[in-house]
C-alpha cells in the first residue's frame, strides 16, 4: 500500500484549524514568500557567472562567492535553489536566472577527479530537466553519470570519493557517507537512456555502504578506507566530525536522505526499512528545537555550534519518507517531524530574514577543519527550499 493521501489531508486540515493545538501546523506560504523575498535581495548582487555563492560568514550579510572550479562541490546548489524557487512560485524570473546559472557548468560533465559531480550537476541540470522540461540537458546528465560511474571499483563495491592526493591520510580506496547522494544521478541516468550498469553500480554502492558504514546503533562513520584489491575495510575515520568515532550530524543526515532516495528509486523494501531505522535514530538524537549541533557527540555543550544544513537535509527526506511507509502512524510521525523541523528552520532563531541574504543561518560546514563555523551555507538553503517544495506538492495532492 502506498501513502494514504486522504489521511494526510485530513491531518493537514485539522492542523490548519488552530496553530496552538496541533504541532503539524505550518505557515508554508509565509516560508515560501520569505525565500522568494530573500532571493529578490540576493540575486541582483550575484552577477559574476564565473563564481557561485557558498557561504555568509557570521555577522556578515552578503554571500561570499567562490570560483566555479571543478574541484568545488557546492557549485550546483545555487542554480538548484533557483530551479526550486521557480517550482514553488511559478515566477519566470527564477527560471530565467536558473538557466543562466546552470549552463555555465556544461564543461563539468566530464569531471572524473572526484565523486562530487553528482552534487554539482544534478541540483542544476537535473532539476532543470525535471522542473522545466529542459530536454537539452539530458545528454549532459548522461555524460555526467558516465563520469561518476568511472570511479566505481568492483573489487570494493563503491564509488571512490575524493582523491588520495587531496586527502593523504588515506592511501587506498576512500568512500564517504556523503557519496550516497551522488547515486541519484546514476539512478536518473539508468531510467533516461543511460546504461543499465548505472543502476547496478548505484545499488551495489548502497548495499556495500549499508553493510560497512554503520555502527550497531545505526549511526555512521564519515570516511571508510577500503583495500582497493580485496575490498576489506582498512579504517573508519572522519574528516569533518568531532572524532573518528563520533556522530557527525550532517553525516547522519546524508544517510537518512540517501537511503530514502534509494528506496524511491528501487522499491526494494530493505532500503525502506533501513531508511526508517536511520530516520528514527536521527530523530531520537535531536534537541528540543529539532536542529542538531554540528556533531551529536558535542551536543550536550550549549556553546557548540548548530548545523541547520543537517536539519534541512533530513526535513526534505522526511517529506518523501512519509509517503513511502504503509503505517498511518508512521506517515503521521515522519510528516509531523519534517514539518516541525521546517517550522524551526523558518523561525526567528534560524531564519536569515532581516539579517543576511540567505534563507537560513547557523550552519557548520567543517568545524574540525577550522572553517565554515556558524555560517549560512548554500546547500542548507538548497535542501530547505527542496523540503518546502516537497511539502507544497503534498498539500496540493488533495
Amino acid at each position: 500500500m502506498r501513502f494514504n493521501i486522504s489521511f494526510l489531508f485530513l491531518l493537514i486540515a485539522f492542523a490548519s484549524c488552530t496553530k496552538s493545538s496541533n504541532p503539524s501546523h505550518i505557515d508554508l506560504q509565509k516560508q515560501i514568500d520569505d525565500c522568494e523575498n530573500q532571493l529578490k535581495i540576493a540575486v541582483p548582487k550575484l552577477t559574476d557567472l564565473t563564481k557561485h555563492p557558498r557561504l555568509i560568514d557570521k555577522d556578515k550579510k552578503e554571500w561570499k562567492e567562490v570560483t566555479n572550479d571543478k574541484l568545488i562541490w557546492t557549485s550546483g546548489f545555487y542554480p538548484g535553489v533557483l530551479w526550486y524557487a521557480y517550482d514553488i512560485t511559478g515566477n519566470e524570473r527564477w527560471k530565467n536566472e536558473a538557466i543562466k546559472r546552470t549552463e555555465v557548468f556544461e564543461d563539468f560533465q566530464n569531471i572524473k577527479e572526484h565523486h562530487d559531480i553528482g552534487f554539482m550537476m544534478f541540483p542544476a541540470y537535473g532539476n532543470g530537466y525535471k522542473i522545466s522540461g529542459k530536454k537539452e540537458y539530458k545528454d549532459i546528465l548522461l555524460n555526467s553519470a558516465a563520469s561518476l560511474a568511472s570511479r566505481f571499483n568492483p573489487n570494493v563495491g563503491t564509488i571512490k570519493s575524493w582523491s588520495n592526493k587531496m586527502h593523504p591520510r588515506w592511501k587506498q580506496h576512500i568512500t564517504i557517507i556523503d557519496n550516497m547522494l551522488n547515486l541519484e544521478l546514476l539512478f536518473w541516468a539508468a531510467k533516461n537512456g543511460g546504461d543499465q550498469k548505472y543502476y547496478d553500480i548505484a545499488v551495489r554502492h548502497a548495499e556495500t555502504t549499508m553493510k560497512n558504514h554503520f555502527r550497531k546503533d545505526l549511526t555512521s562513520w564519515h570516511v571508510l578506507e577500503y583495500d582497493s584489491i580485496n575490498g576489506n575495510v582498512l579504517n573508519r575515520h572522519t574528516k569533518q566530525g568531532f572524532a573518528d568515532d563520533s556522530r557527525w550530524s550532517r553525516g547522519q543526515a546524508w544517510g537518512v536522505y540517501g537511503y530514502t532516495m534509494v528506496y524511491k528509486e528501487t522499491k526494494d523494501k530493505k532500503y525502506l526499512d533501513f531508511a526508517k531505522k536511520l530516520a528514527d535514530t536521527y530523530l531520537s538524537l535531536l534537541p528540543h528545537d529539532m536542529v542538531p549541533a554540528w556533531d551529536f557527540d558535542v551536543q550536550s555543550n550549549p556553546k557548540e555550534e548548530k548545523d541547520a544544513s543537517a536539519a534541512a537535509i533530513v526535513a526534505s527526506s522526511l517529506m518523501d519518507l512519509s509517503t513511502f511507509v504503509d503505517s498511518e502512524t508512521d506517515q503521521e510521525r515522519y510528516f509531523n517531524a519534517g514539518v516541525e523541523i521546517l517550522k524551526s528552520l523558518g523561525s526567528e532563531k534560524y531564519s536569515a530574514v532581516g539579517k543576511a541574504d540567505s534563507f537560513l543561518l547557523h550552519s557548520t560546514g567543517a568545524k574540525s577543519l577550522g572553517h565554515e563555523i556558524d555560517v549560512a551555507l548554500i546547500y542548507a538553503d538548497y535542501y530547505y527550499i527542496e523540503a518546502l517544495s516537497r511539502l507544497q506538492k503534498l498539500q496540493s495532492k488533495k
